[in-house]
């Protein structure tokens, strides 16, 4: 080594990159603490998504709604009370993402951040303070299951009128819905949403 270059070097400079690079990686490092618990205070998000990504990761749950709203009004024969449904449901579907937003999202070391695939993460500070992040699993676990009725009712329903009576455009739709709720947009959620998350290992959805 040459040792001229080293003296040539300006006083203070390797110290000063040194210890950026050192704060950085202990940074990281300090995410993960006993058990799976995230040390949200100190987590720098290292992907951030725009605006079209987050539609593109809300897209799947888009057309699920629609898709299953759109079930329940054929198999009510398109009546009055099968447009009520639609609309219910719909509105369901929209319930579902605030609830998200109000007992989930504040848990998450996303919030208030633009590493928020679905972009909830910038909505929920509008509406509620940020939580003890290392709750999230426990939050998760207790609230996801609101939304279950999403998938359930429109299978249920489906299986039942086509149990009663073919119908070729019932089947249709709920193929398309089943496509999309049971297979793409988990998919979506796990290899495109979820991916970049530092807490995935420990997430009840992508440990399902």
């Amino acid at each position: 080594m040459d040792n001229r270059n080293l003296d040539n070097t300006p006083a203070g400079k390797l110290t000063e990159e040194d210890s950026s690079a050192s704060d950085e990686h202990g940074i990281r490092n300090r995410m993960k603490t006993s058990k799976g618990r995230i040390d949200c205070e100190n987590y720098r998000p290292e992907h951030e998504y725009t605006h079209f990504q987050e539609i593109i990761d809300n897209l799947p749950y888009i057309i699920m709604t629609l898709l299953g709203a759109t079930v329940l009004l054929l198999v009510l024969e398109m009546s009055v009370w099968g447009w009520i449904t639609f609309g219910g449901f719909i509105i369901y579907g929209i319930m579902g993402t605030l609830w998200f937003t109000v007992f989930i999202c504040p848990y998450c070391h996303f919030f208030d951040t633009r590493a928020c695939p679905c972009g909830y993460g910038q909505i929920a500070p509008k509406i509620r303070a940020k939580m003890d992040g290392n709750r999230f699993n426990e939050k998760f676990k207790k609230h996801v299951p609101v939304i279950f009725p999403l998938w359930v009712i429109p299978t249920v329903a489906s299986v039942a009128s086509l149990l009663m009576g073919f119908s070729l455009l019932i089947l249709i739709l709920f193929l398309l819905f089943a496509i999309d709720a049971f297979l793409v947009l988990p998919l979506v959620s796990k290899k495109y949403g979820c991916a970049h998350c530092p807490q995935k290992d420990t997430c009840p959805w992508m440990m399902n």
